[in-house]
């Protein structure tokens, strides 16, 4: 049983949310809010597996509600639902915390099997599709890329560790990191879960955007 908070300012949105989750028994909504404070105390009350949030909505956004859920430290992951091609706020609720994104208009099964994964521990969007998010808002990105040499999160990873988070920044999938750096796609598996580890990275998501604070994944070329 996954359960469910619901974050959205139109009472016909959190109610066609509810309607949906509440007909398969592996999910369970136990609240709603409307506005993002009310996210952060209930999320913070109830405790829920995932939030459902949106990010425009009055007063407190999605964007600063997942920076203070993701920040309490606590067992709640955020699922952030987004118009994409209109929301140039996408990204900033990635670098917020939030363990990935669906489209508003996104068919009944893949919302479920989106809130399914982020429940799991996996990044709900995959890590190419992150990859082109980015390289849409790349310049709206904050100040130059850190001196990877500078960074504490890197110093412990080992050099294979290392070609794992630089290739995780490309957008390539296991099956990918694996024919290229000629690994089977267990050990790179493995390799993935000890650099999300040690970077301190809730899931991919996380990863690639450090590899762009970073200046390890640049936007693609034209």
């Amino acid at each position: 049983m996954t359960t469910v908070l619901i974050v959205d300012d139109q009472d016909l949105q959190r109610f066609g949310f509810r309607v949906l989750l509440e007909s398969v028994p592996e999910t369970e909504v136990v609240g709603e809010a409307a506005h993002g404070a009310e996210a952060v105390r209930k999320a913070a009350e109830l405790r829920p597996d995932v939030v459902l949030m949106d990010i425009r909505m009055p007063g407190m956004d999605g964007i600063e509600a997942t920076r203070r859920i993701v920040a309490a430290g606590g067992r709640s992951r955020v699922l952030v639902l987004t118009t994409f091609d209109l929301d140039e706020y996408a990204h900033a609720a990635l670098r917020a915390g939030a363990s990935g994104f669906l489209l508003k208009d996104a068919r009944p099964e893949e919302l479920l099997a989106g809130i399914r994964a982020v429940a799991a521990g996996d990044a709900v969007v995959a890590p190419a599709l992150t990859r082109r998010l980015l390289d849409e808002y790349a310049h709206h990105l904050p100040g130059r890329p850190k001196d990877p040499a500078e960074d504490p999160r890197l110093t412990s990873l080992t050099n294979r560790e290392r070609e794992i988070l630089v290739a995780i920044g490309k957008g390539w999938t296991n099956g990918e990191i694996a024919a290229r750096l000629v690994l089977s796609e267990s050990t790179v598996k493995t390799h993935v879960g000890r650099v999300l580890a040690k970077i301190g990275a809730r899931d991919r998501i996380q990863a690639v955007i450090l590899s762009y604070d970073l200046g390890l994944a640049r936007p693609q070329a034209d």
